[in-house]
């Protein structure tokens, strides 16, 4: 069960508030965080408990380049700030962060460090959370293709980055191109679609009304036979997360659609250009 929160006379007009909060895969550490974006939700953003579903920080990556700017330090130093005002911050290790994975029962800064929970919503219902790295086959029986999809995620990362930045100069919304190809492509759906239901007969498995996970960077709310499926996606290309509100209802948050920093430079061009629509 969630505890009580107690209310900040310095929060800002406007913030949002959340029974809780559910973010995975913002793989810190690399050059495709969406950091200064997940900054922005965090600080806009206030709940009892928030939910670290795995891939925060990429251990994959930081082993073969060091790479952490100050806007990935101010996310982790949000994290800590919000767990000693009273937030209970619980983190799930994905594959990427599997260091963590030693430390199961243990605190960091007032962050529990767990295997897998079980969040009770308000409404009753019980969710298992768990990164869900552990049911990819890839993952699990050949590491080498695991590490191999991950070098061409980071090719399609990068030109995801060089398109947005001219869009940004266009006026356009941001995009994301791997993303899209995710869609297009009838093998990665056809992923997808089986990783959604073998997550879902974990739920069952485990005699819960649901699984929160990520791992897949593919935000999704499904029901299969009784069960419901909620992918919380990621901070690299959808910038997605989940949210609980007070009654218990689950919602994903589609951040680039609301983000200022996002979408800055499309809104300065807006000005300028009052002609131009945004894609």
């Amino acid at each position: 069960m969630t505890t009580g929160q107690t209310s900040d006379s310095s929060e800002p007009a406007g913030t949002r508030r959340y029974r809780s909060l559910f973010i995975s895969d913002l793989h810190l550490g690399t050059r495709g965080a969406q950091a200064d974006a997940l900054l922005e939700f965090l600080r806009e953003c206030e709940a009892q408990t928030i939910y670290l579903v795995g891939d925060i920080v990429d251990g994959w990556r930081l082993r073969s380049a060091w790479y952490w700017p100050q806007s990935h330090n101010d996310v982790v130093q949000k994290l800590l700030r919000k767990a000693r005002k009273g937030t209970r911050v619980v983190y799930v290790p994905g594959n990427h962060d599997e260091f963590l994975r030693g430390f199961y029962g243990t605190h960091f800064g007032g962050i529990e460090v767990c295997e897998t929970a079980v969040h009770e919503a308000a409404d009753g219902r019980r969710y298992l959370v768990i990164h869900g790295d552990v049911f990819d086959m890839v993952v699990r029986h050949a590491k080498w293709l695991a590490y191999l999809g991950d070098w061409a995620y980071e090719i399609a990362l990068a030109l995801s980055i060089r398109i947005n930045w001219v869009r940004r100069r266009l006026g356009f919304t941001y995009w994301s191109l791997s993303a899209w190809a995710k869609l297009k492509v009838k093998n990665a759906v056809s992923y997808i679609g089986r990783y959604e239901e073998v997550l879902a007969a974990e739920a069952a498995r485990h005699a819960v009304d649901g699984v929160i996970c990520g791992h897949i960077h593919c935000a999704a709310m499904r029901d299969f036979d009784g069960f419901t499926y909620i992918n919380t996606g990621d901070w690299v290309e959808s910038c997605t997360a989940v949210v609980e509100h007070e009654d218990g209802r689950m919602e994903i948050i589609a951040w680039p659609a609301q983000s200022r920093t996002l979408n800055a430079s499309r809104a300065a061009i807006a000005i300028g250009r009052p002609w131009r629509r945004a894609a």
